[in-house]
């Protein structure tokens, strides 16, 4: 039995044929292509107040995500219970405002819960076909989705359940509404405006990677992040503390003078089965940072030495490569003192996925 194809359908059809064409293989069908729809609670879930007015449309699908902060409290407070709450009060500020509802399509909490914003955003997220016209981005409502995470991130780093969860619904959205990934820009890049906050407005190209991995189907079943700031963390009292730089990770790094003596900034994580890991680093790239920091691999066959130029290519994940890790609690990768560069050596955070 046949069924017509969808306008969604025959863009998935066309960026499959695409791929196979371009890797001389043959199309996957178009509904293997499926991104899985993240749990995002509807504005009846989570207790919405009626819209006070006519809530628009567009038949035009939305071209791009516009990614935003809601600069309120960075609160720990993870629960369902919590994240239902902010989308009320969020709801309550924006009709504070004379607005006919919430202006964002989607919100996620800290604790990574995601919730429609303005309503009938999901049921034609759900359609992939229009748009709700939202009030989120001067010149851009009628073309953007806008997902707005709970939490100020000028300094702060989101949690990474809220990140997961972005990666996750951004992946849905580009998927239902044929969106590509490079398409993915914070609130900044249209207005005048610090949101989505310095540091996750330094993610938002990490972003883009990690949700096109969604999209081909590559996004990785473990991966965790150990920031300096991180429990698995620890270094000396050499290594001093700096938030100098906006292309850090989080709200600060650790830096050090170059010095031949062993003096480490070590990250430890628990890793959950023996198998191959991707190892990266993120660290702010400043001209006169150390051009050869040693960061040493704790692989499984013997611990291995990747040096890497901090004085540029900063504010990004650098690969340090691929490497057998055991299973369990262990110190993972450090940074060491020990170059004859010169220059502060940095200790930033590492991110650590299986492959």
């Amino acid at each position: 039995m046949s069924y017509p194809l969808s306008r969604r359908d025959v863009m998935r059809g066309a960026v499959a044929i695409g791929v196979g064409a371009a890797t001389g293989g043959i199309a996957i069908p178009s509904q293997a292509l499926a991104v899985a729809a993240p749990t995002i609670a509807s504005c009846a879930t989570w207790g919405a107040a009626a819209a006070q007015g006519t809530i628009s449309t567009v038949a035009a699908n939305p071209n791009k995500i516009i990614v935003h902060h809601t600069a309120s409290a960075n609160v720990t407070d993870y629960s369902l219970a919590a994240a239902y709450a902010h989308a009320r009060e969020i709801q309550q500020w924006h009709f504070d405002r004379g607005w006919i509802d919430s202006g964002q399509h989607f919100t996620i909490s800290r604790g990574g819960h995601a919730m429609e914003g303005r309503h009938r955003s999901l049921e034609l997220l759900q359609e992939g076909s229009g748009a709700v016209v939202g009030a989120h981005t001067s010149g851009q409502n009628s073309t953007a989705v806008g997902i707005e995470n709970q939490g100020l991130y000028t300094t702060a780093t989101p949690p990474a359940a809220l990140y997961d969860k972005l990666v996750q619904l951004c992946a849905y959205i580009c998927d239902q509404y044929g969106i590509a990934a490079t398409q993915i820009f914070g609130h900044r890049d249209y207005n005048a405006t610090a949101c989505p906050g310095d540091v996750l407005y330094a993610r938002l190209p990490q972003l883009r990677t990690d949700v096109a991995a969604a999209l081909n189907g590559t996004t990785p079943d473990w991966s965790t992040i150990v920031d300096n700031t991180s429990s698995g963390f620890a270094a000396g009292a050499n290594w001093l503390t700096s938030s100098y730089s906006a292309e850090r990770y989080g709200e600060n790094y650790r830096y050090a003078n170059p010095e031949e003596v062993s003096d480490l900034a070590t990250y430890a994580a628990t890793i959950p089965a023996a198998g191959s890991y991707q190892v990266e680093a993120w660290y702010p790239g400043i001209a006169g940072y150390n051009t050869s920091t040693p960061f040493i691999v704790y692989a499984s066959g013997g611990s291995q030495v990747v040096r890497v130029d901090q004085s540029t290519g900063g504010g990004a994940w650098a690969s340090l490569g691929t490497f057998s890790l055991a299973a369990g609690a262990q110190t993972v990768v450090a940074v060491s003192r020990w170059t004859t560069a010169t220059g502060y050596v940095i200790a930033d955070a590492v991110r650590i996925t299986r492959v």
